[in-house]
């Protein structure tokens, strides 16, 4: 039909809501760049998912959320997790390395490990599985890793019975400064992977990559506060976003499995060391200096797809996600003669909104209104008008919708969007 053709270009040519031409100033740490997820599929709504949320405004971490300490894991040598490193305060996460005065032997994994730089993680105690996940950060200006990933903490068994598989998704990897070694351009841009840990039946391990997604920046990840996000779309492809770039996307590695990425993970924020000649070791200067060697998380949020119309789907937030609107995915549309018309529409709400419809004739004569509940959230939708005789031909109909408060000031209008239907002979 004419009216879907037209929408599916639009889709195609503009799927991403936010995406703009790269900023041309740095951002500060009161300028918010592009935030919040991209535009959901059709009939469906993105919503907060508050187990992996989190703008950190308190003065200690939420236990009831996440581990200060990574719970299977103590750290790539030389750099020790250590929970004396995590703190919140001033509206951040902050992860703070540090020299430590001797080297600290550990005994795990059945040997002596040898640590002298503390380091520090944040898990999170519930596993998740698909969504839209962003962080705001500023890295650490020290050669500590800044990063954003999930992985799964068990072996999945395998296609084969005998084989075993892991995950891990990694939405960004970063240091803070450059050097003279192999990895120095992880200190700018954003960098993605998908790996998939996979165990033969001979007991063999491979790390079997995804294609490694990129954004090229002339700024370093610790001039400024950058936001990660990352779109764990199915078990077989992952979009990426990096501030205002139109996205890139990724097709997970799937040679062992058709739909490898099927299993829920844990989300970690981590600063730990690299190993050289990758990455150098922080020196003691810089991890012992307050202007360098803390990362600042602003806030992590995610969000899950539901179902447009779900109104059980929604977490009570205070927070204002979106700059409320709604819109219409094009200016003029076109539809054969009937007595109905399938119009689809976008809104953005902080809560549950009416978005109230009115059509109006070549005279300019209102000719129906009807009320559409928007349920909080970022809704893609189709909404069908029904007439009680058909529109005519050759003629050019005008469609208005006004979002508003429920139930509340009727005249209080919080955005509006105009749509031209057109019925051709």
């Amino acid at each position: 039909m004419i009216i879907r053709i037209a929408f599916l270009i639009f889709t195609f040519t503009t799927g991403n809501l936010f995406a703009q031409a790269p900023p041309e100033t740095p951002i500060s740490p009161e300028q918010e760049t592009r935030q919040g997820p991209p535009k959901p599929p059709m009939g469906k709504r993105w919503v907060l998912n508050p187990d992996f949320s989190d703008e950190f405004n308190g003065t200690e971490l939420d236990t009831t959320k996440w581990y200060d300490h990574h719970p299977t894991w103590i750290g790539r040598p030389p750099g020790l997790f250590m929970a004396s490193q995590v703190s919140v305060g001033d509206g951040f996460l902050k992860m703070t390395s540090k020299k430590l005065e001797k080297d600290t032997i550990v005994h795990a994994y059945g040997r002596d490990i040898t640590f002298n730089v503390g380091g520090a993680a944040v898990v999170s105690k519930k596993s998740t599985q698909f969504g839209y996940y962003e962080c705001r950060v500023k890295a650490a200006a020290t050669t500590m890793s800044t990063t954003f990933w999930f992985s799964s903490s068990n072996n999945f068994t395998g296609p084969n019975d005998c084989d075993k598989y892991g995950l891990e998704w990694d939405i960004h990897e970063s240091i803070g400064r450059e050097g003279d070694f192999s990895g120095s351009y992880f200190a700018s841009g954003m960098h993605s992977n998908a790996h998939f840990w996979y165990t033969d039946c001979d007991g063999e391990k491979h790390d079997y990559r995804a294609p490694q997604v990129k954004f090229e920046d002339s700024k370093l990840t610790s001039e400024d506060f950058n936001i990660y996000g990352g779109w764990w779309q199915n078990e077989s492809t992952a979009s990426y976003y990096y501030n205002n770039r139109v996205p890139k996307h990724q097709k997970f590695y799937d040679k062992v499995k058709d739909k490898p990425f099927d299993q829920p993970m844990y989300m970690r924020l981590v600063s730990e060391t690299y190993p050289f000649p990758w990455i150098e070791i922080p020196t003691a200067e810089e991890l012992n200096d307050p202007s360098k060697n803390t990362v600042h998380y602003d806030w992590v949020r995610a969000y899950k797809l539901v179902d447009a119309n779900d109104s059980n789907a929604v977490f009570k937030s205070r927070l204002k996600l979106y700059n409320e609107n709604v819109s219409f995915n094009a200016a003029i549309i076109s539809q054969k003669e009937s007595n109905t018309v399938e119009i689809p529409l976008t809104y953005q709400a902080n809560k549950d909104r009416e978005i109230e419809l009115k059509l109006f004739n070549s005279k300019d004569e209102k000719i129906l209104e009807t009320t559409l509940q928007a349920y909080a959230g970022y809704a893609n939708l189709s909404y069908t008008i029904k007439l009680e005789s058909e529109l005519v031909e050759d003629t050019t109909y005008k469609l208005t919708a006004n979002i508003k408060p429920k139930g509340g000031d009727k005249k209080k209008v919080l955005d509006t969007s105009t749509l031209y239907i057109n019925f051709p002979k």
